[in-house]
C-alpha cells in the first residue's frame, strides 16, 4: 500500500510540475472556451434562447446555456492533451520506464488518469472565474456542488484519451486522430444546443447525440451546477469511465493490447 501511494504521489507531482511549466496549456485552456463564450454566444444571443427546461427554472440566455458545454470542452481537450503526453512519453522512452515499475499497470494508468482529471479541474475553475468576470450568472453553491461531477467527467474523458494513446503509434498521427474524436464528440452533443431543438429538424442526429458519452458529461455538469442530479447522465459517465479505462488497460497490456501488436510487427 505504501509503495502504491508513493507511486501515486510521484505521478501527481510529475503531472503537476509539467502543467505548471506549460503556461501555453493554461492559456489555450482559457482562450478556446472564452472565444466561444464571447464571440459565438454574443452572436447567437438574440437569435437563440432556451425555454424553461430542467434544470433551469426560468428562461435563460444562450451564454448561460452553453457554459456547461464549454466546461466539458475544457475537459475534453485536456483528456486529449493527456493522451498526447502519453504518446510523447512513449516516444522518448519515459513511458517504458514508468510501465516497468513493480506496481500493477492498471494502478499506474489510474494514477495518470487521476492526475489528468485534477489538472482539468483546475482548468475548468479558472475558466469559470473568467466566465463569472464576463458576467455569466451561475449559482455559487452550484460551483461547489459540481466539483465531484467534474472529477467524474474529467476521469471519463481522460480515460478515453488514455485508450486513444494506446492505439496511436506516432506523435505525427495524433492531430488527425484528435480532430476526428474531439469535433464529432463536441458538435454531436447538447453542448451548443438542446437536443429537443435538434430533434425538431433531425430526429436521427438527436438520437445519435443521445448515445454520445460527451452529451451525458455535459448534462451531468449542467444539472450539478443547479444543485440537481441527472441519474441517467451520471450512469452514462460511470459506464463510459469503466469501459474506456478497461480498454486503456487492455491497450497497454504488452501481451494482449496494441503494444503487443507493435512488438509483433
Amino acid at each position: 500500500m505504501r509503495a502504491a501511494l508513493v507511486a501515486l504521489w510521484a505521478i501527481l507531482l510529475r503531472e503537476g510540475l509539467r502543467f505548471l511549466g506549460q503556461r501555453e496549456r493554461m492559456i489555450s485552456a482559457l482562450l478556446r472556451p472564452m472565444l466561444w463564450l464571447v464571440i459565438f454566444a454574443a452572436g447567437f444571443r438574440a437569435a437563440l434562447g432556451v425555454a424553461i427546461t430542467p434544470p433551469y427554472e426560468s428562461y435563460i440566455t444562450y451564454e448561460v446555456y452553453i457554459l456547461p458545454g464549454l466546461m466539458g470542452m475544457v475537459q475534453l481537450f485536456n483528456g486529449m492533451q493527456t493522451s498526447l503526453s502519453m504518446v510523447y512519453d512513449r516516444e522518448t522512452g519515459s513511458m517504458r520506464v514508468l510501465l516497468t515499475s513493480p506496481q500493477p499497470r492498471w494502478w499506474l494508468l489510474a494514477c495518470k488518469l487521476l492526475a489528468g482529471a485534477l489538472v482539468s479541474l483546475v482548468q475548468v475553475y479558472a475558466f469559470l472565474a473568467a466566465a463569472l468576470a464576463f458576467g455569466v450568472e451561475v449559482p455559487l453553491w452550484g460551483l461547489l456542488a459540481a466539483s465531484p461531477v467534474l472529477l467524474l467527467t474529467g476521469l471519463m474523458l481522460g480515460a478515453a484519451g488514455l485508450f486513444l494513446s494506446s492505439a496511436i503509434r506516432q506523435l505525427e498521427n495524433f492531430a488527425g486522430v484528435m480532430n476526428f474524436v474531439i469535433f464529432p464528440a463536441f458538435f454531436l452533443s447538447s453542448a451548443l444546443y438542446p437536443l429537443w431543438k435538434v430533434a425538431e429538424t433531425s430526429p436521427l442526429l438527436a438520437r445519435l447525440a443521445g448515445f454520445n458519452p460527451f452529451t451525458h458529461a455535459v448534462e451531468a455538469i449542467r444539472f450539478a451546477l443547479y444543485l440537481d442530479v441527472a441519474p441517467l447522465s451520471l450512469a452514462w459517465v460511470l459506464g463510459g469511465l469503466a469501459v474506456f479505462f478497461g480498454l486503456a488497460v487492455w491497450g497497454y497490456d504488452p501481451s494482449r493490447g496494441f503494444l503487443a501488436r507493435r512488438v509483433m510487427e
